[in-house]
C-alpha cells in the first residue's frame, strides 16, 4: 500500500474535485491510501502539509506552483513528488507571456520526479524543464449524467456552465446568440456558475452552480456551447465544459480551439464554429432537427466512455502513481 497526498489550493476547485478527488475510491481499491490537504489559506495548512509529505510515500501537486522556500522544504519531505497541470499557469490569464510564472513553473518541474498534464500542449511545455511527462486528459463520471432528464419543451435552451473568471468567453458569444435568437424565438441562455448576463438582447436562466446539482441542469438543456479564443491560455485548457456537456447527452457547438477541437468531432457530437455566422447556422440547424440533436447527444457520450471516462483515464493514471511510487 502506497500513502499518496495530494495537495491543492481546496476542494471546491475544478482540478481537485475532476484530476484528484473523484479517484479516490478507485485508488483505494487498487491498495493506495489517498489523502487531500489544502496548500493554501495560511502557515497553518502548509505546516500540516510539510507534515503530512514525511508521511506520505507519494506527494502529488495539483497546479500549484511554490515560492522557492516552500518548494526547497516540499521537496526535502517528499519521497516522490509528482506534479499535475490543467491549465498554462506558466502564461497570463489572456494567453500573453509571463517570465515570472515561468520561472517558477520551470523551478517547479525541475524538482518533481514525474509530471501529468491535461493535454499535449501542456505536457509540451512541461517537458522542457522535466522529461519524465505523461498526458493524463481531464475525464467525468458518466455515469453521474442522465441525459434528457427534465428537458424544458418550451424552451430551447442553450446551456453554459463556468464560473466569473471564464465570464469573459461566455460574453464573446453574445452577438452570436443575439442573432440566432432573431431566427430561434425559443432560445433561452441557461448558466450554470456564479452570475448572469445584463440584458444581452435574449431571455437567460441564472442557475447558481453547485455539485450535486450541475449534471441534471446540464442535461434539462438541449445544447451545450464552448466559445474560446484561441490563445496559450486556451490551449491549456482541457475541454471539461465540453465533456460534461456529452455525457450528458448534449451536442455541443464550440470554438475550434485547444482540446475542445480533438474532443468535439465536427458534424457527429456537435459542431466547431470559427465565425459568428458558423455560430448562427450551427445552433439553427441544432434548433430545427430534434432527430439531429439526439444522434449527436448519443455519439457524445459514447465518444466520452470510449476516451474521457473515469475508468479509461484512472488506468492510466494508476500506472504513473505506481511506478513513480515504485510498485509498477
Amino acid at each position: 500500500m502506497a500513502e499518496i497526498l495530494v495537495l491543492s489550493k481546496g476542494e471546491d476547485s475544478p482540478s481537485t474535485r475532476y484530476r484528484a478527488l473523484q479517484f479516490f475510491d478507485r485508488l483505494q481499491a487498487a491498495g493506495h491510501a489517498p489523502q487531500h490537504l489544502t496548500l493554501s489559506g495560511g502557515a497553518g495548512n502548509v505546516l500540516r502539509a510539510l507534515r503530512a509529505a514525511r508521511r506520505a510515500d507519494l506527494v502529488l501537486v495539483l497546479r500549484k506552483t511554490l515560492p522557492a522556500p516552500l518548494l526547497w522544504l516540499l521537496r526535502r519531505a517528499a519521497r516522490r513528488l509528482v506534479f499535475d497541470l490543467d491549465d498554462a499557469i506558466f502564461c497570463r490569464p489572456d494567453g500573453g507571456p509571463s517570465a515570472t510564472r515561468m520561472a517558477r513553473f520551470a523551478a517547479m518541474l525541475r524538482c518533481c520526479d514525474h509530471v501529468t498534464a491535461g493535454n499535449s500542449f501542456l505536457a509540451g511545455v512541461a517537458a522542457r524543464f522535466n522529461p519524465a511527462v505523461t498526458v493524463i486528459p481531464t475525464c467525468v463520471d458518466i455515469d453521474r449524467y442522465h441525459p434528457g432528464e427534465a428537458a424544458a419543451a418550451e424552451h430551447f435552451d442553450v446551456v453554459w456552465i463556468g464560473s466569473s473568471s471564464t465570464r469573459k468567453y461566455l460574453e464573446t458569444a453574445i452577438p452570436a446568440l443575439r442573432e440566432a435568437a432573431r431566427h430561434i424565438p425559443a432560445l433561452r441562455l441557461k448558466i450554470i456558475a456564479d452570475f448572469d448576463l445584463d440584458a444581452p438582447g435574449f431571455p437567460t436562466l441564472p442557475v447558481r452552480w453547485q455539485a450535486a446539482s450541475e449534471a441534471l441542469e446540464l442535461a434539462s438543456a438541449q445544447v451545450g456551447i464552448a466559445p474560446m479564443p484561441d490563445d496559450d491560455w486556451s490551449r491549456g485548457k482541457c475541454a471539461l465544459k465540453v465533456l460534461q456537456y456529452m455525457a450528458a447527452g448534449l451536442p455541443v457547438v464550440s470554438s475550434p480551439a485547444g482540446v475542445n477541437s480533438e474532443a468535439v468531432v465536427q458534424g457527429e457530437t456537435g459542431f466547431l464554429a470559427d465565425t459568428q455566422q458558423a455560430w448562427v447556422e450551427a445552433l439553427q440547424q441544432l434548433a430545427a432537427d430534434g432527430t439531429l440533436r439526439r444522434r449527436q447527444g448519443l455519439a457524445g457520450r459514447q465518444r466520452v466512455a470510449a476516451c474521457y471516462s473515469v475508468e479509461v483515464v484512472f488506468a492510466r493514471l494508476l500506472a504513473v502513481l505506481d511506478s513513480v511510487a515504485g510498485r509498477g
